[in-house]
C-alpha cells in the first residue's frame, strides 16, 4: 500500500481553511478531513476549559485516523491539533504535556500557511480580529519548530486557490 501525503491546511482565523480545504480535496478527488473543533465549540454551553481543549486533541487525531482509509493518496487537513497547543497557550498559558508529547510523533508531510490577507468574517467561534498579525507570527515559528515543510498561501479569491493548487503540484511533482 503506498504512503497518504498528509496536507495540512493551517493558520490563523478567518483566513479560509475551511474552504480550502475542500476545495483541495475536489481539485484533488479525495478527502478532507474537517476542524474537529468546530463542531466541538459550537456544541459548548459555556467556555472553552483546558478539559476541552485535550478532547479537541483527541477529537482531530481520531478524525484523521478514521477518515485516512478513504484518502485517494492524498488527505486534506483542515487544520491539526497544533492549534489545541496555540490557543491553549493563548488561553491558559500553556498547552497540554499529551499535545507537546505528541507533535513529534503526529507530522505532516506539507503544510499550507493561509495568509491574512482576506478581510476578517465575524462568526461567533472566531475571537482576536485585531491579533491576526500576531497569530500569523505564532504560526510561523510553530511550524518553524517542527521543522515543517510549509508554503505560505496569499491572495484574494479564484488568485488564492490558484496560489495553493501550484505549490502543492510543486510539492506533488518536484521534477516539473
Amino acid at each position: 500500500m503506498n504512503k497518504i501525503l498528509k496536507i495540512a491546511v493551517v493558520g490563523p482565523e478567518s483566513t479560509g481553511k475551511s474552504t480550502m480545504s475542500e476545495y483541495l480535496a475536489a481539485r484533488y478527488n479525495t478527502i478532507a478531513v474537517p476542524e474537529y473543533s468546530r463542531e466541538y465549540c459550537a456544541n459548548l454551553t459555556g467556555d472553552c476549559t483546558w478539559q476541552d481543549e485535550v478532547n479537541m486533541f483527541h477529537g482531530q487525531i481520531a478524525l484523521e485516523k478514521k477518515l485516512l482509509p478513504r484518502a485517494n493518496g492524498i488527505l486534506i487537513c483542515d487544520t491539526t491539533f497544533l492549534t489545541v497547543k496555540i490557543w491553549s497557550e493563548e488561553m491558559f498559558g500553556s498547552a497540554p504535556q499529551e499535545v507537546l508529547d505528541e507533535l513529534p510523533h503526529h507530522p505532516y508531510d506539507f503544510y499550507l500557511l493561509l495568509d491574512i490577507d482576506l478581510p476578517w468574517q465575524d462568526d461567533p467561534l472566531r475571537n482576536f480580529p485585531t491579533k491576526r498579525e500576531y497569530f500569523m507570527n505564532v504560526w510561523h515559528r510553530e511550524l518553524q519548530a517542527l521543522n515543517a515543510n510549509y508554503k505560505v498561501i496569499s491572495g484574494l479569491g479564484q488568485d488564492r486557490y490558484d496560489n495553493a493548487v501550484k505549490v502543492v503540484d510543486e510539492y506533488l511533482h518536484p521534477d516539473f
